[in-house]
């Protein structure tokens, strides 16, 4: 599958496109998308909820192992980080980048900052190739 056919696949993914999460950049190794918060990210708290930030940065940490490795994967373990809140209304931007790759195992680390790079949150995942589908 090349870049292209990824791409879309990434663009028009059903549940990114449920939370709001666009795909800004896609490059092979090189994956942002862009979520600006609003109501229905908030918990009860009336903070963005955490598993906005997880799903976040395992749907980066995916598509970037994805755009290199060519192959459909799975998340086998996530460890995330949450470092500051984000408010109603801002843009949450995610990025990762692959810290090792094996035969079937690929570990990735994905950050979520605002527009200033601020840090909000950080996470490492490791998922698995998954062959002949």
């Amino acid at each position: 599958m090349d870049s292209n056919e990824l791409r879309k696949i990434y663009e028009n993914s059903p549940f990114n496109n449920l939370l709001g999460i666009k795909l800004a950049e896609f490059e092979e190794g090189k994956v942002v998308y862009s979520l600006e918060t609003r109501p229905s990210h908030l918990n009860v708290n009336q903070a963005i909820h955490g598993g906005v930030y997880f799903t976040l940065l395992d749907s980066v940490m995916g598509a970037t192992i994805r755009s290199v490795v060519k192959l459909p994967i799975v998340t086998i373990n996530t460890s995330i980080n949450y470092f500051a809140p984000v408010a109603n209304g801002e843009t949450m931007l995610a990025k990762a980048k692959i810290i090792q790759e094996g035969g079937s195992i690929v570990t990735a680390e994905g950050t979520i900052e605002d527009e200033n790079g601020h840090v909000f949150a950080k996470a490492t995942g490791t998922f698995k190739k998954i062959r002949n589908i």
